[in-house]
């Protein structure tokens, strides 16, 4: 098993906030990162970007040869 660094484990505790919070979206129709930011805010687009720059770190382990 790889090793994993602090980059990793932020990277994947974003992808689980933002996977659960699309769960919330889907099933109560429900933006708890909007509800406690605000809709659009500067903190909510903030933590949308990072969860996007995740999920494109995320893909890089799958496209690479160990």
């Amino acid at each position: 098993m790889q090793h994993l660094d602090a980059i990793d484990w932020l990277a994947f505790v974003l992808l689980i906030i933002g996977g659960l919070n699309w769960g919330l979206v889907g099933i109560f129709n429900l933006d708890l990162v909007a509800y406690l930011f605000g809709n659009l805010s500067i903190i909510s687009r903030i933590v949308y970007t990072l969860v996007g720059i995740s999920a494109i770190y995320a893909i890089y382990p799958l496209t690479t040869k160990s």
